[in-house]
Parts: structure tokens; C-alpha cells; sequence
């Protein structure tokens, strides 16, 4: 089962997403960005957890009509089983036309100690989700209930959000500008990697305000940019 260590979980929390894609590209991965999913608010907390996956199928209406008896148990089973600190990633085909999930659900994420829900569909009552405080990704607003497009049909099995091949275990990262995922077995590397990146990109921000070009500072650091960010690393301690 994957874990997160505090330590790597507050760096991915420090580094904004555009670091990370950057240290991702370097490794040949370039295939990690969602496509079409956007925070539900811009001004909501950063998420980072590790990925609990659902499935939705297009529903049918003898299977998933009001007069059905055979409705999927599976979407508030996933409310239940999704342990805290994960991140439930729903596949929804990229079909908005019914909500993934509402303020209910989403609130028991939260009670659960959920990290955060993603869905390349849409959630209903985003009022009451954004209320709950749990970072929530989505593409766009949907009201009507989630049987008139979706029935869930499985979890924790590798699924499609957004564009991309989501893994069970995967480490998720989203702020305001993405939502992306991280495989476990390098999500140290890639964290400390960011991190670097992200105190150098802090200098150069500083230097920049200072009045200093960009040549030999960034996106390439000369020799004299190294050593200058070298004495202001041990400035700051």
C-alpha cells in the first residue's frame, strides 16, 4: 500500500504544479497533467494525496432508472472505503451531463479525513461542496442525479481522468492552475527536485525585482547565478 511521508507531503504542498510538470517533462514524463479539470474554486486549499480510484460506465435505464432494483451500491461504498489522506478519483468519461457526486458525498469525504476528490465530470450542490472545505476538481457545474448518465461499476482498478492513466496509489498534486499525478515510486525524487527548483525560482524571482536579466539566470542558471544563489541559500539559513 503506498504511503506519504509528512516531509514529502509538505514539500508537494510547497511546489506549485508548474514545477512539477517541468521536473516530470525532465524525466520523460509528459503525459501526467489533466486535461479539462479545474478546481471547483480557485481560492480552495492545495490538495496532495494518494489516489483511490472509481469507475463509472454510461447508465442504462433498466439498470439504473427510478424503477430499477438493480442500482450500483458502488458510489457510497467509495464514500466509505476511500481512507484518509486519498484522493477519490472518479473516471466519468469526460461527461458532465450528470453530476459524480454532491455536497453529501463529498462532506463524507471530508469527515473520513479524505484528501481531496477529482473527477473529470462534474459535481451538483458545489455550493455545499465547496462549504465542506475538501479540495474538489472537476470540469464543470452538473445538477441532474448521477444515474442519468453514470453507474459505478468498480474500485481501486487503474482508470481514465482527464486524459490521463490514473493508478491506484498514485500520488495526486493540484493547485489552482492543475491537477496531476505522480508515480509512487518517484515521488521523492520528484519532490525534492521540485523543491530545489522552487527555492531557486524564489531567487531568481527576488533578483529579477531587483532589476537583474534574465540571461545566465533563467531558464538556465549561469556560473554566477549559481554562486549568487548559493550565498542566498546560506543567507537564509
Amino acid at each position: 500500500m503506498t504511503t506519504l511521508s509528512p516531509d514529502v507531503r509538505e514539500s508537494l504542498a510547497k511546489v506549485g504544479t508548474s514545477t512539477l510538470t517541468g521536473v516530470l517533462n525532465r524525466r520523460g514524463l509528459r503525459s501526467m497533467t489533466l486535461f479539462e479539470v479545474w478546481p471547483l474554486r480557485p481560492e480552495q486549499p492545495r490538495l496532495v494525496g494518494i489516489a483511490f480510484t472509481m469507475r463509472f460506465i454510461p447508465s442504462r435505464e433498466d439498470m439504473d432508472g427510478p424503477q430499477s432494483k438493480n442500482r450500483s451500491a458502488i458510489q457510497p461504498k467509495a464514500m466509505e472505503e476511500c481512507p484518509p489522506g486519498h484522493v477519490l478519483m472518479i473516471d466519468s468519461r469526460g461527461d458532465s451531463r450528470a453530476a459524480s457526486a454532491g455536497d453529501l458525498y463529498v462532506g463524507r469525504l471530508k469527515a473520513r479525513g479524505a484528501a481531496g476528490i477529482v473527477t473529470d465530470g462534474g459535481f451538483r450542490d458545489t455550493d455545499g461542496v465547496a462549504k465542506t472545505g475538501l479540495p474538489a476538481y472537476h470540469r464543470r457545474p452538473s445538477s441532474p442525479p448521477s444515474p442519468i448518465a453514470h453507474r459505478p461499476v468498480d474500485l481501486q482498478l487503474p482508470i481514465a481522468c482527464g486524459g490521463v492513466a490514473v493508478y491506484p496509489g498514485d500520488i495526486v498534486v493540484g493547485d489552482r492552475d492543475a491537477i496531476l499525478v505522480i508515480p509512487p515510486d518517484i515521488v521523492e525524487a520528484v519532490a525534492q527536485e521540485a523543491l530545489d527548483t522552487y527555492h531557486y525560482e524564489e531567487f531568481a524571482e527576488a533578483e529579477v525585482a531587483r532589476g537583474r536579466p534574465l540571461k545566465g539566470l533563467f531558464p538556465v542558471a549561469g556560473e554566477e547565478a549559481k554562486r549568487d544563489y548559493e550565498e542566498w541559500r546560506k543567507k537564509r539559513g
